[in-house]
């Protein structure tokens, strides 16, 4: 599977300013995630979870060949198997979920799999979230900006909070179509949204969009 934008921009921006030990990937696919917080902290145990076989076999490789691998692995297992005996909790739990929910599927099961909202839904990653997130943790998304107020209400239900909300838009004339979305057990008495815009024209980035992801590009 390819790396996406989404995945990197949500590797670049999830805050790790608690300090982590300890993060959990939910979701991990190919575990760029994973992979961009070994880059960007100190953490000592980074877990990832993958249900696909195909995707977790590349994960264990990309895990295996990173100049982090002693602080990485991989399980081969769903969201539902992994929370049913939890032995950990996590500073940091970041997932870039499946959000498709149209009715349609193609004719490759590992993408529909990846991509498809009834592989994980939004309500079983916030509980499980809810569960495995430590006491001063971060919970990072990046989903599409049509359902952040439902994905924040969901939250708020298991009392997780937005701390930090960045909106990105592909171009500054383009409508807003993701929602970068970070939480704690702490609500803030305010909390104001900020904007990212990728690109000025066809492969002409911003100098925000730079700015937060050049340490993960070779050519930016």
């Amino acid at each position: 599977m390819k790396i996406g934008t989404d995945s990197v921009l949500l590797g670049a921006w999830c805050p790790i300013d608690n300090h982590p030990f300890s993060v959990l990937d939910i979701g991990a696919g190919t575990g760029i995630l994973s992979l961009m917080l070994a880059q960007r902290s100190n953490a000592e145990q980074i877990d990832a979870l993958e249900i696909d076989e195909n995707a977790y076999e590349q994960c264990v490789e990309n895990f295996e060949n990173s100049p982090w691998g002693d602080r990485l692995f991989c399980f081969h297992a769903g969201l539902d198997e992994f929370i049913d005996e939890p032995e950990d909790e996590y500073d940091i739990i970041i997932s870039n979920p499946p959000f498709y929910s149209e009715n349609y599927k193609t004719d490759n099961d590992s993408r529909d799999l990846a991509r498809f909202q009834e592989a994980m839904p939004f309500e079983e990653l916030v509980d499980a979230a809810s569960l495995l997130l430590s006491e001063n943790g971060i919970f990072a998304v990046i989903i599409p900006y049509k359902e952040e107020e439902r994905f924040i209400d969901l939250c708020a239900q298991v009392e997780l909070f937005p701390i930090k909300v960045t909106r990105v838009k592909g171009t500054h004339n383009t409508p807003i179509v993701r929602s970068l979305l970070a939480f704690k057990r702490l609500e803030l008495p305010v909390l104001t949204a900020d904007e990212l815009v990728i690109e000025i024209n066809r492969h002409e980035y911003t100098d925000e969009h730079i700015v937060l992801t050049k340490d993960f590009y070779l050519k930016m």
